[in-house]
C-alpha cells in the first residue's frame, strides 16, 4: 500500500463527522432498503432495475430522490431515510 495516498472527502466537508461505519446485516430479509436516486444521468436506470430486482425477492424497497446532484441531499431527506431505512444504496451514473 502507497503510505503517501490521500483521501478526499467528495462532500466538500471542511470538517466532517467522524463516526464509526455500521457493520453490514447478515442479510436483508425483514428489512427495509432504500435506494437514493442522486440525480445523475441514467441513475433511474439502475435504482428501477435494481429495486426491482430487490423487490423479486421479497424486499422491501423505497425510492428517493435528491432535488439536483449538485448538492449534498437536504437535512430532512436524509433524516427522512434514517428514519424509514434500515440500509440504503446510493446509486449513480456517468
Amino acid at each position: 500500500m502507497n503510505d503517501s495516498l490521500k483521501l478526499l472527502d467528495p462532500t466538500g466537508e471542511t470538517s466532517p463527522a467522524t463516526r464509526e461505519r455500521k457493520p453490514p446485516p447478515e442479510s436483508l430479509d425483514g428489512l427495509t432498503i432504500g435506494i437514493l436516486d442522486i440525480g445523475k444521468a441514467r441513475g433511474d436506470v439502475f435504482i428501477d432495475r435494481l429495486g426491482g430486482l430487490m423487490e423479486d425477492r421479497g424486499l422491501t424497497v423505497k425510492y428517493y430522490k435528491k432535488p439536483t446532484n449538485t448538492r449534498v441531499a437536504p437535512i430532512d431527506l436524509a433524516q427522512t431515510i434514517a428514519t424509514e431505512c434500515d440500509v440504503v444504496v446510493e446509486a449513480l451514473s456517468d
